[in-house]
Formats: structure tokens, sequence, C-alpha cells
């Protein structure tokens, strides 16, 4: 019962499957060891990160945009012009004719408009890059932060191997004396009470070393 509400919550709230599904286990490999520096990590997170890039063309429309407001101070120039051809009419008007013009538009009396429209964009682009900045600098501490720990569970990874092989080699030891009859049951069972917790201990280490790894991929964008 207890077996299949674990499954239930595992296909329902954690892989949003509303139906029953039956789920095959297998174990998975374990990622080799990290590299010795977390500088390309922080590179590909910098280059990666969705809501980084997002943030980005946010800060590149803003400044656009800001361009966009200090350009209207310069002078406009509009320039129209007509021709065409009277087949008939007033004698005045001849059968032929053309005109252009030119209109200069030099904004000096607006009340201070462009400049205030122009420090406006200006803020909300010195905004957009501190907010760039900012996420910038919590991503670097982050996969600073995974990276260690993803370190820490590999080492620990390490030594639980060893505890568990000297665990196994206690046990063999302890077989051996009682088989002997040189001592009692009771250190056999502590041999293999040993052995079983240095086994589960390194099922977690292999286990947390693999969540790490995983939140290392999120960290730098790798997950999709």
């Amino acid at each position: 019962m207890r077996a299949a509400l674990a499954v239930a919550a595992l296909a329902c709230a954690a892989i949003g499957l509303p139906a029953q599904v039956t789920f095959s286990l297998s174990e998975e490999t374990v990622p080799g060891a990290l590299p010795d520096q977390v500088d390309p990590f922080i590179q590909q997170a910098l280059e990666d990160r969705p809501e980084l890039k997002d943030l980005r063309l946010q800060q590149s429309a803003a400044e656009r945009f800001a361009k966009a407001e200090h350009a209207l101070n310069y002078p406009t120039i509009g320039v129209a012009g007509a021709a065409g051809f009277v087949p008939a009419g007033e004698t005045a008007v001849p059968g032929r004719y053309g005109a252009l013009g030119m209109n200069v538009n030099i904004p000096v009396f607006n009340g201070g408009l462009f400049h205030a429209r122009q420090t406006e964009a200006e803020l909300r682009a010195q905004a957009a890059t501190q907010r760039v900045n900012d996420l910038s600098n919590r991503i670097t501490r982050d996969v600073r932060q995974a990276y260690l720990n993803a370190r820490t569970a590999f080492e620990r990874m390490g030594l639980t191997a060893q505890l568990l092989q000297q665990a196994q080699l206690a046990l063999d030891l302890a077989q051996g004396r009682y088989d002997l009859g040189l001592s009692s049951i009771i250190e056999l069972s502590q041999a293999q009470l040993n052995l079983t917790s240095a086994q589960i201990a390194n099922t977690s280490a292999k286990y947390d070393y693999q969540a790490q790894r995983t939140l290392i991929d999120y960290e730098i964008g790798a997950l999709h």
C-alpha cells in the first residue's frame, strides 16, 4: 500500500502524470569527477541561463530606446514634392507642373518634454543594466556554491567507498572467526550491521553526488 502511494505521489506531484503509471527503475551511472576549476561552469551559466538572456534583451531594448529619445533633440527635415499633368483646365495653370518644398523643425521650446523623456529612458536603461549585473552576480554565487557542494559530495562518496570496503573485510574476518568458534554470534551480527550501514552510507553518497551534479546542470542552464 505504501509503495503504491509513493508511486502515485511520484507520478502526480513530481512528474505531473495524472494517470496510474508503472515505473521501471534502473541504477543510473554515477557521473565522473568534476574539473579542477569552476570558471568554465560560471562562463557557461552566464551565457546559457535563459532568464539572464531575457534581461540582456531588455537591457539592449532600453538602451536603444534611450538613444532614440536622445535623437529627438536633433532637428528634423521634411521634404515634400508634387508633380502632375493637366490636359485641360484653366489657362493660368500650365499643362505640366511640379513643386518641391522643405520643412526644417528645430526642437527648442517644448517645455523640456524631450529632455524629460530622454532622462526617463536613460534611467530605465541604467536600471536594466543593474538588474543584469545583479542576476549575473547571483548566478555566479549559485554556481560556485553548487560546485563546492558537488566536490564535497564526490569526496564523501570516496570516503564511504573506503568505509564499505573496510566493513566488508571486517565481516569476512568476523565470519571466519565465528566459523572457527573464536567469536560469538554477537560479534558477527555487529559486523553485518556495520556492513549494512556502510552500504546505506555509500548509496546515499552516490545519490547526493548525482543530485548535486544535476543541480550544477540546472545552475549553468544545461537542463531543458
